[in-house]
């Protein structure tokens, strides 16, 4: 007897009857649930903030530098350290302006502060990095 492993991604209801369907069928079998769902999920998913995360361990040293000078107060190497973030591209959690401070990850061999951010939220241990200048963040996970 054969065994078929069902990828993740599938492992909806309405995925899993439709690949049963399809599998002991033979042809695509449509289900209006499924769809709905799909779309409701696709919705939700467009809503929400883009945020993954990233263990404290697997950040460059630089950004170990940072998150060490946030702890202390500084003295930080730019002048734009500390400064309010607006949160513009709106991947972080939605808050009042002057929740979110950024602070620059140095960049070795960068003629400027390079792309390279820590946005701390008021929140403790609410520090997210970039390494692409805000078009992506991850939350940094001290545990790990």
């Amino acid at each position: 007897m054969m065994r078929m492993r069902i990828p993740p991604r599938l492992s909806a209801i309405g995925g899993i009857a439709a690949l049963v369907c399809t599998l002991l069928v033979g042809g695509p079998v449509t289900v209006a649930a499924s769809a709905a769902t799909a779309t409701a999920t696709a919705t939700a998913a467009a809503a929400a903030p883009a945020v993954g995360d990233v263990c404290y361990s697997a950040l460059p040293s630089q950004a170990h530098d940072t998150l060490d000078l946030i702890e202390a107060g500084g003295p930080y190497p730019y002048e734009q350290d500390g400064t309010v973030f607006q949160n513009r591209e709106q991947l972080l959690p939605d808050r009042t302006t002057g929740y979110y401070h950024e602070y620059t990850v140095v960049t070795p061999g960068s003629p400027d502060r390079g792309a390279r951010r820590i946005v701390a939220g008021d929140a403790a241990q609410e520090d997210y990095y970039t390494a692409d200048h805000y078009a992506s963040f991850d939350l940094v996970d001290y545990g790990c």
